[in-house]
């Protein structure tokens, strides 16, 4: 049985979460702490965590890549912080563990969170990281397809021997199992058009990267729908999640050049309903991405404070009538 939320309120047509400080120097305790119970209060339905194991000394990855928080410690501490609010990630890279440890972990925080997990999985990108771990980056979205079925037999089965091309489980228990029964939601990030079908083959949703073009969103939504429906799934079934770069910068409100989720209070929200429109479900608030918060070298006291601010202005309790 899932655990219970707190009334979810739409705002423009998609569902609100808020990512919590895990990139740069506002992430600290409390810091994390203060952003997770805050957005409860507010009526928030979730909170989202991200990966990276490593930068580069040159810094090449962006800012918001040099220093960042393990996403499932994160999810599991603040498991013990917040009560209602889900849990969520977006993503970890499915080949930089063992899928029997990874079902382990998340089973273990969606047990110890009474069922708030959603475990959004991806395949990594970086070179580097592959190398770090130890696994072959070559044929990782095949890895995928065995990955994710596998997680989900672990998670439910009494018994689970699987001996794959990637991954053998001998014939074991895992327990306990997780409170969601079935596991937690598995939704999977990607671009690239195969990434999107497997999202619509197999997992209970899509989420969009932080530089995902959104004016034209919905063409990623219609590919990952339209696999769904060959693979004989409901489509409307699944959630499409957005990782929202949101900046709010009056001084950016202007011109025909402006980005999604950029300019002022206003028009950022009018950007909710548009993307409902293209197919969003969810969106996620993600201030990490904001170059004056996520960097190593911003101020966190200023951070925090403009973190208040947009938590306030979005926050689907004050919106309910919008």
């Amino acid at each position: 049985m899932r655990a219970s939320l707190p009334a979810v309120h739409y705002f423009g047509g998609v569902e609100l979460g808020i990512a919590v400080p895990v990139s740069g120097s506002w992430a600290t305790v409390d810091n994390v702490v203060q952003v997770a119970t805050r957005a409860e209060e507010l009526g928030y339905r979730s909170l989202w965590t991200m990966q990276r194991l490593l930068s580069p000394p040159d810094g090449s990855w962006g800012e918001a890549y040099r220093s960042v928080l393990d996403p499932v410690v994160t999810l599991s501490y603040l498991a013990a912080r917040t009560t209602r609010v889900r849990l969520s990630v977006a993503v970890i890279n499915m080949p930089f563990y063992a899928p029997a440890l990874l079902a382990k972990q998340l089973a273990t925080a969606d047990l110890l969170s009474g069922g708030r997990v959603d475990a959004g999985l991806g395949i990594g990108w970086s070179d580097e990281e592959y190398a770090a771990v130890g696994v072959d980056k070559a044929r990782r979205g095949k890895r995928a397809d065995e990955y994710v079925p596998l997680l989900r037999r672990l998670w439910s089965d009494d018994v689970v021997d699987h001996d794959g091309e990637f991954y053998r489980v001998p014939a074991s228990r895992m327990d306990p199992k997780p409170t969601q029964v079935g596991g937690p939601p598995i939704l999977l990030g990607g671009a690239a058009e195969p990434a999107l079908r497997r999202a619509g083959r197999i997992a209970d949703g899509w989420i969009s990267s932080s530089r995902t073009d959104l004016t034209t969103i919905g063409a990623s939504v219609r590919v990952v729908r339209a696999a769904a429906e060959r693979a004989g799934r409901d489509p409307d079934r699944l959630r499409m999640v957005c990782r929202g770069v949101v900046l709010v910068r009056p001084d950016q409100a202007a011109g025909a050049d402006r980005r999604p989720l950029t300019g002022t209070v206003e028009q950022i929200r009018g950007d909710f309903a548009g993307l409902a429109e293209q197919g969003v479900t969810e969106l996620f608030i993600d201030l990490n991405f904001d170059p004056t918060i996520g960097t190593p070298d911003a101020d966190p006291a200023a951070s925090m404070a403009h973190a208040e601010s947009v938590l306030t202005a979005f926050a689907p309790s004050f919106n309910r009538a919008r």
